[in-house]
């Protein structure tokens, strides 16, 4: 059964990623169809898989990683508006049977991302 996870972390403290807000969409053609708003747990994770089974179908997905109110919450100071706020990563599934593992890596100035297993 195919699955989509994430899992964010937060390079600059060297640890987990704790209540940040994704949003999760299905994008086809220039439609943006929202499935759900998910929030990290204190190990940066998810509670349970953002997609699995029927949800996961092949075709294009976009996150929306809410990282700017986590950045405030954590008293890292910066200028408004946020070199680094609303964080889109846009993927696409080719095989919706297998596992899409979408993690963040997350600091004030910069991130990136990754298939992970």
């Amino acid at each position: 059964m195919g699955r989509l996870t994430t899992h964010v972390l937060d390079t600059a403290k060297g640890q987990p990623g704790q209540g940040i807000t994704i949003e999760v969409f299905r994008l086809t053609g220039n439609e943006r169809q929202h499935l759900s708003t998910v929030v990290t747990n204190s190990d940066g994770r998810c509670d349970a898989p953002i997609l699995e089974g029927d949800a996961l179908t092949a075709g294009e997905y976009e996150l929306l990683f809410h990282a700017g109110g986590y950045l405030r919450a954590q008293g890292v100071e910066a200028a408004e508006p946020r070199f680094l706020d609303v964080i889109p990563l846009r993927f696409g599934v080719s095989d919706a049977s297998q596992h899409y593992h979408v993690p963040l890596l997350l600091s004030p100035y910069g991130y990136s991302t990754y298939r992970g297993s």
